[in-house]
């Protein structure tokens, strides 16, 4: 059996008095999407701030493609294939999608960020920039300003400046927040394309994309797990019911 690609374990996290993570275990195999669920509240941003380099846990470990990264800090962790999207859209809004991703690219291979006009020149930078944007389902909008996007557009947008650096993992914050039916639907089937190339860690309330898209799922309530398996494993879990989906089966 392969070994996982993140693995967390006895996480411990403390703000004053405070648990906001409690003992938590968590792991990511290669191409595994895995779900972290939880009401407001439940700790998931402060977990999701260890396992990036945001915050240092008090307690325990975490392990990435084979190494301990409990003390390495982001730049390092993001070298070693960790990439993440916010629940705040960050492109630059007035670039083209185009040369958002090859900012992207150019500072994912060490450079700060030059000129723009830098970028403009780089064929190769752009080369992989389009490739990006093609990966996301915005090859044809390169040169449409990321303000002309559609929100939905931008969170793909967003996606693609994750992938510059090939990551092993995508560490996902709410990638459907705020769209509609349709733009959550191709955001679900663009993830579930995007599963041959890296593990994905999933923070989502849309319940419906959650379940439809992820392989495992770990439950978050005061800042411990509950509960971690199978999508039907969770649906039918009495206690994750009780504590987050309202009582009944979704």
């Amino acid at each position: 059996m392969p070994e996982p690609l993140l693995q967390a374990q006895a996480l411990v996290k403390r703000f004053g008095g405070l648990i906001a993570t409690d003992n938590v275990a968590l792991d990511v195999m290669p191409r595994e999407i895995h779900a972290l669920i939880g009401p407001n509240g439940a700790g998931k941003t402060t977990l999701v701030g260890q396992l990036t380099g945001n915050l240092r846990p008090d307690f325990g470990t975490i392990r990435f493609a084979g190494r301990d990264v409990t003390r390495l800090p982001i730049d390092a962790r993001v070298r070693l294939g960790l990439a993440r999207s916010f629940q705040i859209t960050s492109v630059l809004r007035d670039f083209t999608a185009l040369d958002n991703v090859a900012l992207a690219v150019q500072a994912h291979d060490g450079h700060s960020f030059r000129f723009l006009a830098d970028v403009r020149r780089d064929r190769g930078l752009r080369d992989r920039a389009q490739e990006g944007l093609e990966a996301v389902g915005l090859g044809r909008r390169g040169e449409t300003l990321a303000s002309a996007l559609s929100h939905g557009e931008q969170r793909q947008l967003e996606i693609a400046m994750a992938l510059a650096g090939e990551p092993k993992l995508l560490l996902l914050d709410e990638p459907m927040a705020g769209m509609g039916v349709e733009e959550s639907q191709r955001m679900v089937e663009l993830l579930r394309g995007l599963k041959q190339r890296c593990g994905m860690l999933l923070i989502e309330h849309d319940m419906d994309a959650v379940f439809a898209l992820a392989d495992r799922i770990t439950v978050l309530v005061y800042g411990r797990a509950i509960a971690s398996g199978s999508p039907d494993e969770i649906r039918n879990n009495a206690a994750v019911r009780q504590a987050y989906l309202g009582g009944e089966a979704p």
